[in-house]
């Protein structure tokens, strides 16, 4: 367990025209039905322009049970990325239910040394919140390849692409607050109210899993802070559990707001169906008066806005706003800490 006392955030170095960005296997496997949508996101990248690597790992048909490769070879992996000074980002190819078996082989001295955005979402928020733990690394919980930018992004309308591309190059490249993130009719208010914290969060069922472990983030870490999650397939009861567990542990005690993501697929919260989804996350709430934003687009319902893990957010429910108040990555030269 780390320490108490709240991080000191390890932003990544801010990448720069002609850098290198690496698709790799973090998790499940690449079925061949999806190799051109890492081909699409090659295009996407570029796009945006960075140059694009693929990681030996990420090969159509690779298997190994459920993952990509063994837990042990995808950590091998991802420390060569990590170690190495030419790769300045790493986007997962897809989630799967790999990342517990490896949280313990990840070269954290080497992210210390040399900090990079990670991308990714689903499984991928174990990565996000045990690295935020363990090093105060910034975790992009923002699309990838399969699903994200060879996916979702190739049947959003043009103009929304455009949006989102432009977006996350400002994300990656930028040493200045984005500010609001863009609204989109779909986000409700379930409860009123505004707040500043810290953003932390992921899937619901990684962020308890996580919580599991010798390396989950302390209780003290989630005061103030502005709890957003997702979550894909299952039943509705499985939500309304996971946020009991987070009841009893004491994590909705300490947030000060809470940002929740489309549902995607999970038996239940069909229309017309009872209980909606706002009823049974006010009905764990309780009497808990913090500010529910709802609907927002991101997780597995997709196209991702990114939410920068332990970026300090200002939630508005009522207004519908959520703004990110600080950068996710630093100046050029930093490789290190910053307040």
């Amino acid at each position: 367990m780390t320490s108490s006392a709240l991080p000191q955030l390890l932003r990544p170095r801010a990448l720069r025209p002609g850098d290198l960005v690496v698709i790799a296997s973090l998790s499940g496997a690449l079925p061949a039905a999806y190799e051109p949508n890492v081909g699409q996101t090659v295009v996407v990248l570029e796009r945006m322009g960075f140059r694009v690597r693929r990681a030996p790992l990420l090969e159509a048909g690779r298997r190994h049970w459920w993952s990509a490769a063994t837990p042990a070879e995808i950590a091998g992996e991802l420390n060569g990325l990590l170690r190495d000074p030419e790769v300045r980002a790493i986007v997962a190819s897809d989630g799967g239910q790999t990342a517990l078996g490896y949280l313990d082989l990840i070269d954290v001295e080497a992210i210390r040394a040399d900090p990079k955005p990670i991308l990714g979402y689903s499984d991928i928020s174990l990565l996000h919140l045990v690295l935020y733990s363990r090093t105060g690394l910034v975790g992009f919980h923002a699309d990838m390849a399969v699903p994200g930018f060879g996916g979702h992004w190739q049947s959003a309308p043009v103009a929304r692409q455009a949006e989102l591309e432009k977006l996350y190059s400002r994300l990656l490249t930028g040493t200045e607050a984005i500010g609001a993130l863009p609204a989109s009719p779909s986000w409700e208010c379930w409860r009123p109210g505004r707040v500043e914290g810290r953003l932390i969060g992921g899937v619901i069922n990684r962020i308890v899993l996580a919580q599991a472990t010798r390396f989950a983030l302390p209780l003290e870490w989630f005061d103030g802070a502005v709890l957003f999650w997702e979550e894909m397939g299952g039943l509705a009861s499985y939500v309304w559990g996971y946020l009991q567990v987070m009841r009893h542990c004491g994590i909705l005690d300490r947030i000060s707001g809470m940002v929740v993501g489309v549902p995607h697929e999970i038996s239940g919260l069909e229309p017309g169906e009872s209980p909606t989804l706002p009823e049974i996350v006010l009905d764990v709430l309780g009497d808990r008066d913090i500010p529910v934003l709802g609907n927002v687009e991101f997780g597995h319902a997709g196209p991702n806005l990114p939410m920068p893990v332990g970026i300090r957010v200002g939630l508005d429910a009522q207004q519908r706003t959520l703004s990110l108040l600080e950068p996710a990555v630093g100046p050029h030269a930093m490789t290190g800490p910053v307040s």
